[in-house]
């Protein structure tokens, strides 16, 4: 009787506790947060520079972010307005 009393205990134990860990995890939710995900480097802006025969330069300019080749762009027309 005495073992049977024990036995029904430490089931009832087993079983709360399996209960209480899986309230648990369905409480349990993962959060993104975007200042610890990894950063992609930025491509650099790609420059192809062509001297025609007359000294006059053409450029094409390729890259994903728009900003950068626009802030390109303007680089190159200032540097070649100086000289």
């Amino acid at each position: 009787m005495r073992r049977l009393r024990i036995m029904m205990i430490v089931l009832s134990l087993c079983f709360s506790a399996q209960a209480v860990y899986a309230a648990e995890k369905e409480t349990f939710q993962f959060k993104k947060q975007p200042e610890l995900q990894q950063v992609k480097p930025k491509k650099p802006v790609k420059i192809k520079l062509r001297r025609s025969a007359k000294d006059e330069y053409t450029w094409e300019l390729t890259g994903d972010d728009a900003d950068e080749i626009i802030k390109t762009d303007k680089r190159l027309r200032k540097m070649l307005d100086r000289q």
